[in-house]
């Protein structure tokens, strides 16, 4: 077994820490970190130990994955870490700061186990745990207890080790005191950052994106004597904002836009004391292929992340999108309505196949249709058009709406081009009764 002690390095003085502080719980950010190489976590006093042995094939050898452990943290966090072919032995080195240390030189008070007793121990002489060992068994368990002993005994390998394993929270709910208190809603977006920075942790540990989550804030009710709670805000002294995007990410950057477009819209009634961060929906990453050619790198933000942006800042309703309708009449095959980060789901492979005729339609279609003048049976657009391709029939409007009979047509124009035109097919009644001449009219315009 191959054992693993980790714990984020004491900040020294005149040392700059605006890295550290973007984690807003850096002891569990490092668990949460750990979590990705082992299952096998615990933590021991303020360090944490991982047993890595059977991770080391995966990652490719030992080598490998110690590279990757420490090349993965967030850089700005220093850590201390030591090795060891036991947890207490890793734990000892790393604490009397000895990476390469023998087991048997280790001073005592990096026991554990052995501190309750160690003015004891110093006065017999037992300064080392190779001391200590030398001892009789039988004697040491008297005069202590059975458990310096046992813990002896695992330290050196003879004695199996039982931890209670850290695992991932289901759900990422991460609080956070302020400094002080805060007055400006835009001001929250420096704590928000730092829990920000501690979902990203936790998603990386978990392979997967946010596609919801809610920042709360707890409001000082004493600084307000009249405090409005809105409608959706739970608790007498809350606040809430919620931020949604249309496909799950790990983008802390394109989160962070996002809510600080959001907190330039909000008063605060009174002074925020604390923050809260809750995911309300996560999706698991799938992998993406990526090219080695330069030019098919993207670069900047994508159409969701820009519309998702722009949605923050101008409200969602003012950002229209299309959407397509099982209607015959082509001004009524799709409709506009507001963007929604929902609508950014994969549509069904059936809804995205073009229909049998989609190549004889045109490129813009006109708002309402425009009738044509007719000269001797012949429709005109910037002159005759001479009729290309057609006719192709339409009937709809039989069960719910107004009936339309048309047959549609491609046309050319030597002045504007390519043409949709339409010629209205009235009832045979009409037609023959009162000799109605058939209307045309112009519907679309290819580019």
């Amino acid at each position: 077994m191959h054992w693993i002690a980790v714990q984020a390095a004491p900040k020294s003085p005149g040392v700059a820490t605006e890295d550290a502080a973007a984690l807003a719980d850096v002891d569990t950010a490092l668990a949460w970190w750990a979590l990705r190489f082992t299952p096998m976590v615990a933590r021991v006093e303020a360090a944490l130990v991982l047993e890595v042995s059977g991770s080391e094939r995966l990652f490719g050898g030992r080598a490998a994955l110690l590279q990757r452990l420490f090349e993965a943290w967030p850089p700005g966090v220093a850590l201390d870490h030591a090795q060891g072919s036991t947890s207490m032995l890793a734990l000892a080195r790393l604490w009397v700061q000895a990476p390469d240390a023998p087991i048997h030189s280790l001073p005592l008070h990096s026991l554990q186990a052995a501190r309750a007793h160690l003015p004891t121990l110093l006065r017999l002489g037992c300064n080392t745990w190779g001391q200590l060992r030398a001892l009789p068994r039988g004697g040491l368990a008297r005069r202590f207890d059975a458990g310096l002993v046992d813990a002896l005994d695992q330290a050196y390998g003879t004695r199996a080790e039982l931890y209670p394993w850290l695992t991932l929270p289901e759900v990422f709910d991460a609080p956070l005191e302020l400094s002080a208190a805060v007055e400006n809603a835009s001001a929250l977006l420096f704590g928000a950052r730092r829990l920000l920075a501690q979902l990203l942790v936790w998603l990386r540990a978990r392979q997967q994106g946010v596609l919801a989550l809610e920042l709360l804030w707890e409001l000082d009710a004493r600084r307000s004597n009249a405090l409005h709670v809105d409608a959706h805000h739970q608790g007498g002294a809350q606040g809430r904002m919620e931020l949604r995007t249309a496909q799950a990410t790990q983008d802390m950057l394109h989160l962070q836009r996002l809510l600080a477009e959001q907190l330039a819209q909000v008063t605060l009634p009174a002074p925020v004391l604390y923050l809260r961060m809750r995911t309300l929906r996560t999706q698991a990453l799938g992998g993406e292929s990526l090219s080695l050619l330069p030019e098919d790198q993207r670069k900047g933000d994508s159409l969701h992340q820009m519309l998702e942006r722009l949605g923050a800042r101008l409200g969602r309703d003012q950002i229209l999108c299309v959407q397509p309708q099982a209607r015959h009449a082509p001004e009524d095959m799709q409709t506009w309505q507001a963007w929604k980060p929902q609508q950014g789901k994969r549509m069904p492979e059936d809804a995205l196949l073009p229909p049998a005729h989609a190549a004889c339609l045109p490129t813009w279609l006109l708002a309402l249709p425009q009738q044509l003048a007719v000269k001797q049976h012949c429709p005109q657009y910037h002159g005759p058009l001479t009729l290309l391709a057609g006719p192709q029939r339409l009937e709809t409007g039989w069960l719910e709406g107004e009936v339309a009979l048309r047959d549609y047509f491609v046309a050319r124009s030597e002045h504007a081009g390519l043409v949709w035109i339409y010629r209205e097919r009235l009832p045979a009644a009409v037609q023959t009764g009162t000799g109605t001449p058939l209307r045309w009219y112009l519907h679309g315009l290819f580019a």
